[in-house]
């Protein structure tokens, strides 16, 4: 019914910059809040960013002040600038979003993830 597509990912070095784009597809009504999660190896997923369909962002500690979360609503799309990256970034990153489809039912819907390293 829904479908989030991520990309961006990839090999950084500490101190650089990626950005992640998650795409959303489908029987979409509207999208509520958005936003993306990590899981490092051997940990826990846990939030990152969230933005409400407002525009509201509310970050994790860790990320406050590197990273920025926006969204394009026309374009159904999420994006996560990541800056001055660090190591302990490193994570699988996925995205979230909470939709309302046409048949006016609510979803949660995860994407795949992208893999992001932070490495020198």
């Amino acid at each position: 019914q829904v479908q989030l597509v991520e990309s961006g990912g990839g090999l950084v070095q500490p101190g650089g910059s990626l950005r992640l784009s998650c795409a959303a597809s489908g029987s979409i009504f509207s999208i509520n809040t958005m936003g993306w999660y990590r899981q490092a190896p051997g940990k826990e997923r846990e939030l990152v960013a969230v933005i409400s369909s407002g525009g509201s962002g509310n970050y994790a500690d860790s990320v406050k002040g590197r990273f920025a979360i926006s969204r394009d609503s026309a374009k159904k799309t999420v994006y996560l600038q990541m800056n001055s990256l660090k190591p302990e970034d490193t994570a699988v990153y996925y995205c979230n979003a909470e939709a309302t489809l046409t048949s006016r039912s609510t979803v949660a819907v995860w994407g795949r993830g992208t893999l992001v390293t932070v490495s020198s």
